[in-house]
This record gives C-alpha cells, structure tokens and sequence, in this order.
C-alpha cells in the first residue's frame, strides 16, 4: 500500500477492518488505484473492483464522506499534495535532534488531517449545544481525562457551568440528574471505549444532548453522539508517538469549540474573562 501516505487514503487503510466485505473490496482498489479511481464513475469502479453501485455509495459513506463525488474531489486534491512521509515511529537509541524532528512532524500531519476531518456543521451544532445548556458534563478515561479537564477549565472561565470526571461511577451519578438540553460529552480516542458508550447511553435515557470526540471512522461512541466530532486516525505505535498526537488534536479541537463560543457570545465572555483574571491576580497578592 504505497499510495497509503495520508488524508483519506491513509484513513480509508485503517478503516478497513471495520467495513463490509463489498466495502473492503473497494477500499483495497481505491488505495491501490487511486488516480484511476478518482476518474471513474461509481459503476466503473463497482466493475473494476468486482463490486456494486451501491456498494460504492455506502463505501463512500463509511469512510466519512456525503458520496463518492466528495470523495473523488478530497482523494484527487490531496494526490496534487507534497506530503511528508506520515507520521513516524520513534525508536530506540535516536538522536535527540532525530526524536524533536520526528514528534514535531507528526503532531502537524495529525492537525492537517483533523483540519480535513472536522465538519463545521457539527462544530456549530455543538457550539449551539453548550451555549444553550444548563450544564456540560465531560467524561474521558485516561488520557481522554487530560482533555475533559481542560474542557471543564475553559468554560468556567466564561461562567458555563461545566464539569469533567474520569471515575465511571461519579460520572453516571451526575449524568444520572442531567436535563433535556444538558450536555454530556464524552471523550474517547478509539470511540471504543466502553466506559465512555455507557455514560453518553445513560445521558440520551435522560434526555441531554450527547456530543463525541472520537477519531475519524465508525465508533461505538460515534453511534451514540447526537453530535460528532472527529479527529485525524493517528495511530498508537510503539513510543505512543501517534497518542501523543492525538491528545493535541483533541486539545486543538476544544480550543476551537471556545473560540466559536467565544465569537458567538463576544461581549459576555470578554467579560468573564476580565472578572476571572482579576480573581486571579486578587489572589496572587501577599
């Protein structure tokens, strides 16, 4: 799979395990034939891969996009690119300059790509969301913990009542008294994880509004996220160089969240922001 360097093919490669069979077909054409594929319609593709125009358009589908026209336009823009080599690897005994170079460049491959993965029509719909709720439950395990605790400290600055929890059972206590119109929003690399499914299930019972940070492709998490919001599919390699990646792109996603929250709601954020850093520099003196 030399064509596999990034954007959607190199999505489409790790997305591969969880597509049907006819989908599997056309994922490994597509990958292997990629300037041809971009010039085919969905019947030549469906008869050079031994597949069907359905099957196209679900394919199409489940790799994220609206049909296969938008998917031949991002596959064909990103044919034109010069890419880096992808994300790479550490390994053992590098070179300090080696070890910056490599993380620097992975860390920007995982934010173009999330550029490319991120809808603005599930960014608004979830800037609507919290703007509008009562309260923001955040929830993520491990990691995922990192980003729900920034989550949570931005938006009380701004006076949003907001809380983030890492422990399953304190989280479905509270999640367990949330409105219609609350948000829970759950936080899971993977979108597998089985901790973060179970609370954003309990929230739909009771009638919040679900929001998921996931990467990019089908997920549990994904499947129960009233709104959906996707990062690039960074993988976790040996040195969790790919890890590290991704919780900046789950960062870089909350930081865009506020600033849209913030755009939308100018005046009364700035002024939260001033009585907070004022509290702040209250505190401060001896």
């Amino acid at each position: 799979m030399s064509n596999v360097r990034s954007g959607a093919l190199r999505m489409i490669a790790e997305m591969t395990d969880q597509l049907a069979p006819s989908e599997k077909k056309l994922a490994a054409y597509v990958i292997e034939n990629p300037s041809q594929a971009i010039g085919m319609t969905a019947s030549q593709l469906a008869e050079a891969s031994g597949t069907s125009s359905a099957a196209v358009v679900r394919f199409s589908k489940s790799v994220g996009y609206k049909g296969f026209q938008q998917l031949k336009i991002k596959i064909a823009g990103e044919l034109t690119k010069d890419y880096d080599e992808g994300f790479h690897d550490l390994h053992p005994g590098e070179e300090p300059e080696a070890v910056v170079a490599k993380m620097t460049n992975n860390s920007i491959q995982t934010l173009k790509e999330t550029l490319q993965t991120l809808q603005v029509d599930q960014l608004e719909k979830a800037v609507e969301a919290i703007a509008g709720s009562g309260v923001v439950h955040f929830f993520g395990v491990g990691a995922s913990h990192i980003i729900a605790q920034d989550a949570e400290l931005k938006l009380s600055r701004i006076n949003k009542r907001a809380h983030s929890f890492s422990d399953f059972h304190v989280a479905a206590m509270h999640v367990a008294n949330v409105q219609p119109g609350d948000v829970v929003f759950g936080i899971s690399f993977s979108g597998e994880t089985f901790e973060v499914e179970r609370i954003m299930q309990l929230a739909k019972k009771r009638g919040a509004t679900t929001i998921g940070l996931t990467r990019f492709g089908v997920s549990r998490v994904g499947k129960v996220s009233d709104i959906l919001l996707q990062t690039s599919t960074s993988k976790e390699s040996t040195f969790r160089s790919g890890a590290t990646s991704s919780r900046i792109a789950q960062l870089t996603v909350i930081d865009i969240l506020f600033m849209l929250l913030a755009n939308n709601q100018y005046d009364t954020v700035i002024k939260h922001l001033e009585e907070t850093r004022s509290a702040i520099n209250f505190i401060r003196k001896q």
